[in-house]
């Protein structure tokens, strides 16, 4: 059995924080060692032990580096990376002059191909090792998609977008053919290696009711798929749904009607929620996504998190690039700790840790997958250097605890801080 050792600081959540000084809910070793084959994690430990246990492996040395679980995004267009960064529009209107212009692109194979070699290797750039992927309307951009994520062994979840209206017609499909070309995808992908389907119609707006009871069908007939759509995300957006929905009460129930909650089911965005609305999703157990960097781009709005956790409601955090402004999961939590300032509540460092780990992954219920460096646990593992800037480096100097350097890489730190990246026990930085 060929094993490889990895040497630093471990750091794995166990539970989540309560607390700045809750000192339970995670473990850390100073001078620690995971142990790794056949893509697990088979021994976590000292160093001096486990590298006695296995004397002939191995051994990568990554201090005086921190080791944690690889990072998880559960919100990400991957059409969009030539959108990120466009100027000056509010949700509908960005749609609209920048996405789905950009979107039309995704008819050609080779671009859909070209594309995802970028996608996967900017996302291990920036420490994601998982993600929830929203694919164009096209049947070969999802194809794409899991075709490179199975050549990286990557654990990947996606989907094609449904939507039959409100778009250019060369981005529309009918119900019948979103139906056949996901059920053709679920058929080929699904539980496919470490690949997850989720099915996907974008939202309400971009949806008949009669996509919408194809998506239920969906669901019914593959109810270990994950469901992902768009839900309040802008003021008008939610009045535009209205409209179009005449007959349900607020926009979740539009959703409601058709059976597409549920505890695998991811919301993005979900800042304008009504009491009934949240009651809800925290009835079904479904996701409320935290998309901070792209809620302040385009303006939407402050999400509620405390709110959220006050009222049950199960929550994730994510990117939204290219309406979010930065693929890194640590600039994500940065200004997910500034929006939540705004609203006069407090996002630990601990806490932030916690939610691009085992949090991400108790939303998509495969915690007992990844998330953690747990003995048993998928071997995706992240190496964080804190010092990677001379910036960094000076302000490094003054950290004295675990905590100020977790708060210090969140609000410093970007891809430069990405010192390795393991995919199932694998080496996988592409530039390294």
């Amino acid at each position: 059995m060929s094993v490889l050792i990895l040497r630093g600081r471990i750091l794995s959540f166990t539970s989540e924080p309560q607390s700045l000084d809750d000192d339970k809910c995670y473990i850390y070793i100073e001078d620690g060692a995971l142990a790794l084959s056949d893509g697990l994690i088979i021994a976590r430990g000292e160093y001096s032990d486990i590298s006695q246990q296995y004397p002939d492996a191995d051994i990568n040395d990554h201090r005086p580096h921190l080791i944690v679980p690889g990072f998880i995004d559960t919100h990400v267009h991957f059409p969009q990376m030539q959108v990120i960064g466009s100027f000056g529009a509010k949700l509908l209107d960005w749609l609209n002059t920048y996405t789905f212009v950009e979107e039309q692109k995704f008819a050609d194979p080779a671009h859909c191909e070209r594309l995802a070699k970028i996608f996967f290797d900017t996302s291990l750039r920036h420490g994601t090792t998982t993600a929830v992927t929203y694919c164009s309307v096209h049947k070969s951009s999802a194809d794409a998609f899991f075709k490179e994520a199975q050549n990286r062994n990557l654990r990947m979840i996606g989907g094609k977008v449904m939507m039959d209206r409100n778009a250019p017609e060369a981005l529309r499909d009918t119900p019948q053919s979103g139906y056949d070309d996901t059920k053709a995808l679920i058929a080929d992908w699904h539980d496919v290696d470490r690949l997850s389907y989720a099915i996907s119609p974008r939202f309400a707006i971009t949806s008949t009711p009669t996509q919408l009871e194809m998506s239920q069908a969906l669901m019914q007939e593959h109810p270990d798929c994950y469901m992902q759509t768009h839900l309040s995300e802008n003021l008008d957006e939610i009045e535009f749904a209205k409209q179009l929905y005449q007959s349900a009460r607020d926009y979740l129930e539009i959703y409601e009607m058709y059976d597409l909650l549920g505890d695998k089911s991811l919301f993005g965005h979900c800042i304008h929620l009504s009491e009934r609305e949240k009651a809800s999703m925290a009835e079904t157990g479904s996701i409320a996504v935290f998309c901070p960097t792209s809620n302040l781009f385009l303006g939407s709005g402050l999400f509620d998190f405390e709110g959220m956790r006050e009222k049950g409601v199960r929550t994730s955090v994510a990117t939204d690039t290219g309406g979010g402004t930065s693929y890194s999961m640590l600039k994500t939590m940065d200004e997910a700790y500034k929006i939540l300032q705004l609203r006069n509540q407090i996002l630990s460092p601990l806490h932030s840790f916690y939610m691009m780990t085992l949090g991400n992954a108790k939303a998509l219920s495969i915690s007992d997958k990844i998330g953690t460096l747990d003995v048993g646990s998928e071997a995706d593992i992240v190496v964080l250097n804190a010092s990677p800037t001379p910036t960094m480096k000076l302000r490094y100097e003054t950290v004295t605890t675990l905590k100020e350097e977790l708060f210090m890489l969140q609000t410093m730190g970007d891809d430069r801080s990405i010192s390795a990246v393991y995919v199932a026990g694998k080496a996988s930085h592409p530039d390294l």
